[in-house]
C-alpha cells in the first residue's frame, strides 16, 4: 500500500528514484544487461561517456551493489564489470522506462517547445513577472 511516507528523504522509494535518476546510472546498467564489459568496451556500447564519468558511475554502482568490478591479473593488468543479481533486477524496469519515453518523447518534446524550450530555473530563461498581489 502506497502511503505518503513513501517519500521521505530516507525512504526506500527515494533511494530507488535517486538510483535510477542519475543520468548516467541506467545506461551503464542497460550497456551491461547482454554480459560483463571492459571500460573501452562500454565506453563504445555507450558513446558520449567520458572515461572520468564512466569509472564514477561505475563506482557508484558498485557501492549501491548493483555492478560488480572483477580484476585479473596479467600484462596489461584488465577489469571487468558485470551487473550482479540485484543489479539486473534494474533491467526490466529501465528498459520500461525506454518504451515510456519512445512513445511518448515527442510529447515532452512539444510541451517543452510550448514553454519556450528551457526548463523553468534554467539559467538561460528570465524571471516570470508576476502581477502584484492587490492584497
Amino acid at each position: 500500500m502506497t502511503t505518503d511516507l513513501d517519500f521521505l528523504a530516507d525512504c526506500r522509494t527515494r533511494l530507488a528514484f535517486d538510483l535510477v535518476s542519475h543520468t548516467w546510472n541506467p545506461v551503464v546498467i542497460w550497456a551491461l544487461k547482454d554480459g560483463p564489459g571492459r571500460p573501452g568496451e562500454l565506453r563504445a556500447r555507450i558513446g558520449g561517456i567520458s572515461q572520468k564519468v564512466l569509472t564514477q558511475t561505475l563506482r557508484r554502482l558498485e557501492f549501491n551493489g548493483l555492478v560488480a568490478r572483477r580484476a585479473y591479473g596479467g600484462s596489461p593488468p584488465r577489469v571487468e564489470y558485470e551487473l550482479t543479481a540485484l543489479g539486473r533486477t534494474l533491467v526490466a524496469p529501465i528498459e520500461a522506462f525506454g518504451v515510456w519515453a519512445h512513445d511518448h518523447g515527442d510529447e515532452v518534446m512539444d510541451a517543452q517547445e510550448r514553454h519556450g524550450g528551457t526548463a523553468p530555473g534554467a539559467a538561460e530563461q528570465p524571471s516570470p513577472r508576476w502581477p502584484e498581489s492587490t492584497g
